[in-house]
């Protein structure tokens, strides 16, 4: 099945949950909110995205990371200063990489919801990255007592969680595009569950802290998960046809030592050098 195909499925049976939802789920959560990949990169699924065939990626890569728009399922709990401190702890993982250049934390005015790759073509030219790491959510807290469900549609496919009375669900997923050819690099999924007591005193504020801790779990939990997807892909490429590398000017390559490798190789060389000398 090719991946235009997969994701007109998706965002068809997405809307049928949607309204499912509306229907089923009206009276059963008090918050529902989340912003959707596939909602912001293909609008228009009747429309097939281009692609290029083969991705150049020169190192070192210049990334950016940003918030996916809401896609209009309630208004975000997240401030822009939370997103921002939540998106430079992604931050960090892609700093530990030496064919990764720069890192920018992108503010969510930049991106418009369903502003599709065209959006995300300025935004790469006013932030001068080559590759973005795109954070989209899905979080809903339960007021039910009855076991429910949430169905989240990823770019990739679904997944169903649990929940239970006063419950937080959350979902976090990085997904990284190469805005030049529009494909898919890799993705990184991060869920979390925050127990709620059936006998909240004050449900309104423990709610709060509730949903605010969720978004922060799920980075947490999705961290280890784009960190060792980074890893893969780097082995990955190394036979992907469709990925070609080439190397900008002063680049020599890092490997994947970093510089406490660096570090410790130059110790250890130093030893030889001075066990040699004393032979």
């Amino acid at each position: 099945m090719s991946a235009i195909i997969r994701i007109c499925i998706a965002c068809l049976l997405s809307l049928i949950m949607t309204s499912c939802a509306t229907g089923m789920w009206g009276p059963a959560y008090k918050q529902h909110e989340a912003s959707s990949v596939v909602d912001y990169l293909y609008p228009k699924s009747s429309e097939p995205p281009s692609q290029e065939p083969v991705t150049h990626l020169r190192l070192p890569v210049r990334v950016g990371i940003a918030f996916v728009p809401s896609s209009g399922h309630g208004d975000s709990s997240l401030s822009e200063e939370s997103k921002i401190k939540l998106l430079n702890r992604a931050k960090m993982v892609f700093e530990k990489y030496p064919y990764i250049d720069k890192i920018e934390v992108i503010p969510s005015a930049y991106l418009r919801a369903a502003g599709g790759f065209d959006n995300l073509e300025q935004v790469g030219r006013m932030f001068g990255i080559e590759v973005i790491a795109l954070i989209s959510y899905d979080q809903i807290q339960f007021d039910d007592p009855n076991k429910l469900s949430l169905l989240y549609w990823t770019i990739v496919g679904a997944y169903v969680i649990k929940g239970d009375q006063h419950d937080t669900q959350t979902m976090v997923d990085a997904s990284v595009f190469d805005i030049a050819s529009r494909k898919m690099l890799f993705r990184a999924p991060g869920v979390s569950t925050i127990k709620g007591s059936t006998t909240m005193v004050n449900y309104q504020e423990e709610a709060r802290m509730a949903r605010q801790k969720g978004y922060e779990d799920a980075v947490a939990k999705m961290l280890p998960n784009l960190e060792q997807e980074l890893l893969a892909f780097k082995e990955r490429i190394k036979q992907n046809r469709s990925v070609q590398i080439e190397h900008k000017p002063g680049y020599k390559g890092g490997g994947s030592l970093g510089w406490f490798g660096l570090l410790m190789a130059g110790m250890i060389a130093f030893s030889l050098r001075g066990a040699r000398r004393l032979s």
